[in-house]
């Protein structure tokens, strides 16, 4: 047995991830508040009024969650193939289906795309491994070399901020941490103001903390005896091989920025511009008797406005042309649409795209299913490291060193089922490629799908061979003769029956 961590050592790793994590608090808060629509930066003077601030408001034209979703939509793990066999590796069943993985891996997919990396805790359980996901909120490991190795030295994860019943002042919060290594996990609780900063938004110095005392009495160790720290991070690209990934949405702040500052000046021409403006000159507006000025007009379609001085003039102000912004907007959102390989029509852009042909749609889409291909290839290695740890946690050695195992994504490409129907139909007959091989190409059919059309398979199968059987004739049966060739009992055909040839001797070979 290991022995676990002593409460000086467990002292001096705590401090580290904890500085770490306020080292990446600045970026990821800035992101979340982002995607949760709580930033909009249009500058707003002292001397506002409600009406400004209300339309300050109203111009978050947020697209940053619209980025995520039409990435994460298209990523689907649907089996976990070992390298010798066709068949699913047991771990799927026995540790994907119970941790209810079906449903929970997009929200892997998504933080990872959102802030750059997720993570995935494996640790042994009863009856079957646990998997546990988390967002870089909620957890933070430290890497030896950050870019390369597979397992981190260590990790945290962090619980939300909750008051100490017994203690002396009622707004003491405190947290509780959970430390991993090689072998062990590590609980106790610490101040929630060194779990959860004041964030500005901006990068803190990885510093250490002031050393922690920390309590053995307070601290709960528990073994879990797998050999490496149970952490698996999940990257959303390999792009930056000396800071890492940064995820699909900072880059895109800039232009969300500018989103919502064309986005106000919209509002604010259509509040106070977008509409004809009347005036007059010359003429003494009449007061009533509290000395409150009398509008002279009550405007009617069916009424006119006169005025008994030759100085009167009226006028109007005609009202704002609006295409400007929208115009504007619509190339912002088309540059998104670029950067980041998204088809125009995602983004509903104006009148960009209309009346296409399919092979035009699906040049479009072209790109967009390169990127997801590509989160396919960085999310798939993760997923395989997370099973083969799972499979390590059940005791399946061989699971555990299969390194060259792979993970079957669903199709999701946009296609119609007679287009897929009549390539997988040619497959098939053209290069005998066998029609069952052919099935898990179907667009949104899932593994318990094929698995279910095997069955039935293999029943119509079973049912042929019987019908087969039924109709050939039973051993030892007599052949049934032939109509007009009977035997009339001394070796002579029948009357009326036809004659039958003599052999054909061939000269040379007579007996």
């Amino acid at each position: 047995m290991a022995e676990p961590m002593d409460a000086q050592e467990l002292g001096r790793v705590l401090p580290w991830l904890l500085s770490a994590r306020r080292a990446e608090a600045g970026r990821i808060s800035t992101i979340r508040e982002y995607l949760k629509n709580r930033v909009c930066d249009i500058y707003v003077p002292k001397s506002a009024t409600t009406e400004y601030k209300k339309l300050v408001d109203q111009a978050r034209f947020n697209i940053l969650p619209l980025l995520v979703s039409s990435v994460a939509q298209g990523l689907f793990v649907d089996g976990y193939r070992p390298s010798d066999t066709v068949d699913n590796s047991p771990v799927w069943e026995a540790v994907w289906q119970p941790n209810r993985m079906d449903a929970r891996q997009s929200g892997i997919y998504r933080a990872a795309l959102s802030y750059g990396y997720s993570y995935a805790v494996v640790l042994p359980g009863d009856p079957v491994p646990v998997i546990t996901p988390y967002s870089p909120r909620r957890l933070t490991a430290l890497y030896e070399d950050s870019i390369n190795d597979e397992w981190p030295m260590y990790a945290v994860t962090v619980g939300l901020p909750h008051p100490v019943i017994d203690a002396e002042s009622p707004t003491t919060m405190v947290s509780t941490v959970t430390v991993y290594d090689d072998t062990h996990t590590y609980t106790t609780d610490v101040p929630a103001a060194m779990v959860y900063p004041l964030a500005n938004g901006e990068w803190t110095d990885p510093l250490p903390m002031e050393g922690i005392t920390i309590n053995t009495e307070q601290v709960t160790t528990a073994e879990h005896g797998l050999g490496v720290c149970p952490v698996v991070r999940f990257c959303e690209s390999y792009e930056d091989l000396d800071d890492g990934p940064t995820g699909i949405v900072e880059p895109m702040l800039p232009a969300q920025r500018q989103l919502n500052q064309t986005t106000f000046g919209l509002l604010m021409t259509q509040q106070y511009e977008a509409f004809k403006q009347r005036w007059v000159t010359g003429m003494a507006i009449a007061e009533d008797a509290d000395g409150n000025p009398i509008e002279p007009w009550n405007a009617a379609v069916n009424r006119v406005w006169q005025s008994d001085s030759p100085d009167t003039k009226f006028g109007e102000f005609s009202q704002a042309d609006l295409n400007g912004y929208l115009n504007s907007r619509d190339k912002t959102l088309l540059y998104i649409a670029s950067a980041r390989q998204i088809p125009p029509h995602t983004l509903v852009v104006g009148n960009a795209v209309s009346n296409v042909s399919a092979e035009a749609l699906a040049a479009l889409e072209a790109g967009h299913q390169l990127d997801i291909g590509e989160h396919k290839t960085a999310f798939g290695e993760s997923i395989e490291q997370m099973l083969r740890l799972a499979g390590l946690a059940m005791d399946d050695e061989e699971t555990w060193r299969d390194t060259a195992a792979q993970v079957v994504w669903r199709d999701t490409t946009p296609r119609s089922l007679a287009q897929v129907a009549d390539a997988l139909g040619k497959l098939a007959q053209l290069l005998d490629v066998p029609p069952r091989a052919l099935w898990e190409r179907i667009p949104g059919v899932t593994e318990t799908d094929i698995k279910r059309w095997e069955m039935l398979a293999e029943d119509r199968d079973a049912l042929g061979d019987i019908s087969q059987l039924l109709a050939a004739p039973a051993a030892g049966a007599d052949t049934p003769p032939v109509p007009g060739t009977e035997d009339d009992g001394e070796g002579a055909p029948a009357e009326g029956a036809p004659e039958v040839p003599a052999a054909v001797t061939v000269p040379g070979e007579e007996a």
